[in-house]
């Protein structure tokens, strides 16, 4: 143990705190400071000049990674008659209505995502209180509240991930796995940034990206250059 915490450390020190890293220089150095002996997770930060509390400059989306994220999401389908057997031919975990629903409310969590057909949202509203504050409550901005089930099941599975500014104006987002590798990370970094410059509010002035970090489970920050983000973009 004392070892891998010296590994640990050494790997940080690489990192220097004020540098604004390349894209590329920024996942090849978060693979390098692996230290952990589980697959660490890989999250990005991006911080807005947005204010969340104007409704107008509210960011929030959904994009689906090109590399997935590396591990088996659960999908839950509300839904009912000829959709339930279309979602569970696309590969959803479970289907269900009424019953369902009542299962959550007696605590039944065992599930990653969820998606509805519109004409049940009024009893998925039941359970707004508990779907809500875990970030699983369906929401058609994203993609979850909609009749084309195939489609829907089908990216949450392949690794869609939704987002949403936080009060302090800064997005959280799971990029993938260390193992996917530098290129991998980098190719979904970029899918992310991409799909957070497009949602720019016409009513966000000055620098939009601020910020942008990205960090594994037990390994330090790593901060990118957002002018070469804008530049590619």
């Amino acid at each position: 143990m004392l070892r891998r915490g010296k590994r640990i450390i050494a790997a940080k020190a690489k990192v220097e705190p004020t540098k604004r890293y390349t894209l590329k220089e920024a996942t090849e150095m978060i693979v390098s400071m692996v230290g952990a002996k589980f697959d660490e997770t890989v999250d990005a930060a991006v911080r807005l000049g947005v204010n969340p509390a104007h409704a107008d400059q509210m960011v929030r989306g959904s994009v689906v990674l090109p590399n997935g994220l590396g591990k088996t999401v659960r999908v839950l389908v509300f839904a009912k008659g000829d959709k339930e057997k279309e979602a569970l031919e696309a590969g959803a975990d479970l289907v269900g209505n009424d019953e369902i629903i009542e299962k959550i409310k007696g605590g039944w969590l065992d599930f990653d995502r969820v998606i509805a057909t519109p004409d049940m949202m009024g009893s998925v509203g039941k359970i707004a209180k508990i779907l809500g504050p875990r970030g699983l409550m369906p929401n058609p901005k994203v993609g979850t509240v909609t009749f084309d089930l195939a489609n829907a099941v089908k990216e949450l599975k392949a690794g869609k991930v939704e987002f949403r500014v936080e009060k302090a104006g800064i997005v959280h987002s799971p990029v993938g796995k260390v193992s996917f590798g530098a290129e991998k990370l980098s190719e979904n970094v970029n899918a992310l940034l991409e799909t957070i410059i497009k949602l720019k509010p016409a009513s966000s002035k000055g620098t939009y990206i601020k910020s942008i970090a990205i960090s594994s489970t037990m390994g330090a920050g790593v901060r990118i250059d957002p002018l070469e983000i804008k530049s590619a973009s």
